[in-house]
């Protein structure tokens, strides 16, 4: 093939324009000699802009087969929503960037696997990387079974309960001592056989309600209380649809869900606006209008919000930026995308309003 000149970008929209200078400036990064060794933290300290003083919080990403890494939450400069982000986790082959959590170096991933076994694996126990790493497996020493993969990953100890939600649209709440320090690696939380493999988790108050989503955006908000003690339906699903989320939430008005779709659209769902049902295991309603929605986590105007794409692009940028709404809508772009699609999200309290920006 022939030498190929840069052609005349001027009426490209912005977007696009974007997304081919990231391109072009992660390729001359990769061939220039200088940062051929750019695993080391100071080739990452120098490439992003600190978003905030240095933090003991972490960004964790964890591939679908497993490899995580973490890196100091501060390397990772905001941006305005509806960027492109920056190339994270390494991911290689099939594998892609599955989970995202965000929280102190000195604390415990809570991990839960598809047959609702749970682990505790200390944050530590990951090297720190730059923001571009491969990572290390999260799965030695956990011995999972051939069919057994990951399914929710938490930070260890935020909440009163653990809930669960299984594929087939049944839930479960737990005492959050189950899951504490004193537990015995491989735990098993539910019984799968008769309710389903494991989709999804979230930590509780105790005595507020849970929000449960589905692929196609529907949706029910119901008392956690509700909820048999060995397990019950919390959803009742259409054929094709598959749960996505559960998230805890405050009556009356509860708090506010962003709900995320694989087409980078966002929208952070008022519950305000979203009725409560007295008891679970009805068939739900619509919270987002969406194809297919990929993950969901409660938000406050004053979190950051970072997402992450199959490519393993991931951005961060301020929840007030997606105006709260309590009618169902489409969303706004949250993330600019081509070829490529959404895959996890997480957020984190922003930094103190000293931080530099």
């Amino acid at each position: 093939m022939g030498r190929l000149d840069r052609p005349d970008l001027s009426g490209a929209s912005p977007e696009v324009r974007a997304y081919i200078e990231a391109l072009e400036s992660e390729l001359a990064r990769q061939n220039d000699p200088s940062q051929a060794a750019a695993g080391g933290m100071d080739a990452a300290i120098e490439l992003i802009e600190p978003a905030e003083p240095p933090t003991t919080l972490n960004v964790v990403t964890i591939s679908a087969q497993g490899f995580a890494k973490r890196t100091p939450r501060h390397l990772y400069a905001r941006q305005r929503r509806g960027g492109m982000g920056i190339f994270d986790l390494e991911a290689t082959g099939d594998d892609y960037p599955a989970f995202l959590v965000v929280l102190d170096e000195s604390h415990d991933l809570l991990v839960l696997t598809t047959l609702a076994r749970a682990f505790h694996v200390p944050v530590r126990q990951l090297p720190e990387s730059p923001i571009r790493a491969r990572g290390t497996s999260l799965m030695t020493g956990l011995s999972l079974q051939p069919d057994e993969r990951l399914a929710a990953v938490l930070p260890a100890g935020r909440g009163v309960g653990v809930a669960l939600l299984t594929e087939r649209g049944y839930g479960r709440v737990l005492p959050a001592h189950v899951v504490g320090q004193s537990m015995t690696p491989g735990t098993a939380l539910m019984r799968v056989a008769e309710f389903g493999m494991l989709a999804a988790a979230c930590w509780t108050a105790g005595d507020g309600d849970l929000f449960v989503v589905s692929e196609r955006g529907i949706a029910i908000r119901f008392p956690e209380r509700g909820l048999p003690l060995p397990g019950g339906l919390a959803i009742r699903l259409e054929a094709g649809d598959r749960p996505v989320g559960i998230e805890a939430v405050r009556p009356p008005d509860g708090d506010a869900v962003f709900l995320l779709s694989a087409d980078g659209r966002g929208s952070t769902r008022l519950m305000s606006g979203f009725g409560a049902n007295k008891a679970p295991g009805g068939g739900g309603k619509t919270a987002l209008k969406s194809d297919r929605l990929v993950a969901a986590t409660a938000v406050t105007p004053d979190d950051d919000i970072f997402i992450i794409s199959r490519l393993s692009k991931i951005i961060r940028f301020r929840a007030n930026e997606v105006p709260g709404k309590e009618g169902v809508v489409q969303g706004v772009n949250c993330m600019a995308l081509r070829a490529d699609e959404c895959t996890a999200l997480a957020t984190s309290p922003s930094a103190p309003p000293s931080s530099t920006l």
